[in-house]
């Protein structure tokens, strides 16, 4: 028998050799071929990246076919994403656990949407879309409960600069280096003009209200806003007596003569309406704007001043909240004012939004502070209209972000 044939080791290397260089020049032509006769081809291929982007995001939430704001709370035992503890930034008058809070059960019940669920808030996502942008809060004191939830959410990545506050603590910067954004609260009671009445130096708690005059306190801060979060509404229910063109319109809560007596949720809707309007017309303003909706105080047996508390621990459903009352009617008004500007928003390349939390918070009066805060100018009053922190409030940002989400996939389109 003849011993095999051993091929030498240099002709199989010469082999693969031509081999390799056969398969690179196929390539290269067809490389060549594709970026000859395809001009847009890496516009296709960011094209189809965006759309799996799309798709992925649809897919697991499809928010197009639900509505994010109709559902129940439904028990949660995962955890907050934040603690009094890590969150440095909570002030002691949300610090419910601080002061003497000691159930701990309305930390365990999480938002569900009927015909979805709502994502959790990922601080790193967050800070990703809003890099180099300034996010600004205008109302009251709830709304810069909303931005102090935010904080405490978003310290998950990072703790923000506090940059600079006025001598009364109404206006206040923060800023995040690493991203370079910037969020602002603009306090307002009533977002237009309204003084108080004052007898014999003594403040009354009455008001005049000119409500085709925005308030500039605000407005002069707004320029160079990327997104806005606007909001109000606890002011209105006091004595107020309503201006257009410097005459008399109409009185809330008065029993004048001659003068109409108009609900306060009408006040509410025209004030919204000149904002709503100054924001469009802006021309250095944001492209989103979001009107948070009215959120509901929980006093029982009793008033603010009267010895009111809401120290339930538990939160409603949806068979025992008052849909009909003037909560609901602020949160109608304010839905109404969003929807007619919409329409001349688009026109101007802007889009307005309502963040109903309305509903959802209405069946949380466990969510608030009660007598578990540091009330030091207000002994011995329960806080039931601002929020404890950590608590329900931080399902607002929940909800701000999926939108906020939205638009920014949107935009790459």
């Amino acid at each position: 028998m003849n011993p095999p044939t051993i091929e030498p080791v240099h002709c199989k290397k010469k082999e693969r050799l031509g081999f390799s260089l056969l398969l690179l020049l196929g390539l290269t032509t067809i490389f060549s071929f594709f970026i000859l006769y395809t001009p847009n081809h890496f516009k296709f291929i960011l094209k189809q990246d965006l759309h799996w982007r799309k798709f992925l995001f649809k897919s697991n939430h499809d928010y197009e076919t639900c509505d994010l704001f109709n559902g129940q709370w439904i028990p949660d035992h995962n955890g907050t994403l934040y603690t009094n503890g890590s969150c440095l930034t909570i002030p002691d008058s949300k610090n419910c656990q601080k002061y003497g809070r000691k159930d701990v059960d309305y930390l365990n019940w999480r938002w569900k949407p009927d015909g979805c669920d709502l994502r959790r808030f990922d601080a790193k996502n967050f800070l990703q879309i809003v890099r180099g942008k300034t996010l600004v809060f205008i109302g009251d004191s709830v709304a810069r409960n909303h931005m102090e939830s935010l904080l405490c959410l978003l310290s998950q990545e990072q703790t923000a600069i506090d940059m600079n506050k006025d001598a009364n603590d109404r206006f206040r910067t923060w800023y995040f280096p690493t991203h370079n954004f910037t969020i602002k609260v603009l306090w307002t009671k009533f977002l237009v003009i309204a003084e108080e009445r004052v007898f014999n130096g003594t403040n009354t708690g009455v008001y005049d209200m000119h409500l085709d005059r925005i308030e500039k306190n605000w407005t002069q801060k707004l320029p160079g806003a990327d997104y806005v979060i606007i909001s109000s509404g606890h002011w209105f229910f006091r004595q107020i007596y309503l201006y257009e063109n410097g005459n008399v319109i109409g009185c809330v809560y008065c029993d004048a003569k001659n003068i109409s007596n108009v609900k306060p949720s009408v006040a509410l809707g025209k004030a919204f309406q000149t904002s709503l309007k100054y924001i469009n017309d802006c021309k250095e303003c944001g492209k989103l704007t979001l009107l948070r909706t009215f959120t509901p105080a929980h006093f029982e047996k009793g008033s603010w001043n009267t010895g009111g508390r809401c120290n339930r621990t538990i939160p409603y459903n949806d068979k025992q909240i008052n849909l009909g009352g003037s909560e609901w009617e602020f949160k109608i008004a304010q839905i109404e004012e969003v929807e007619k500007v919409k329409k001349n928003g688009q026109n101007k390349g802007k889009r307005f939004e309502a963040l109903d939390v309305t509903k959802a918070m209405m069946m949380r009066p466990d969510g608030h502070p009660d007598i578990h805060w540091n009330n030091q100018w207000m002994k011995g009053y329960s806080d039931c209209v601002h929020w404890c922190l950590p608590g329900p409030i931080d399902v607002w940002n929940d909800l701000f972000m999926t939108v906020l989400r939205k638009e920014h996939y949107s935009s790459l389109t």
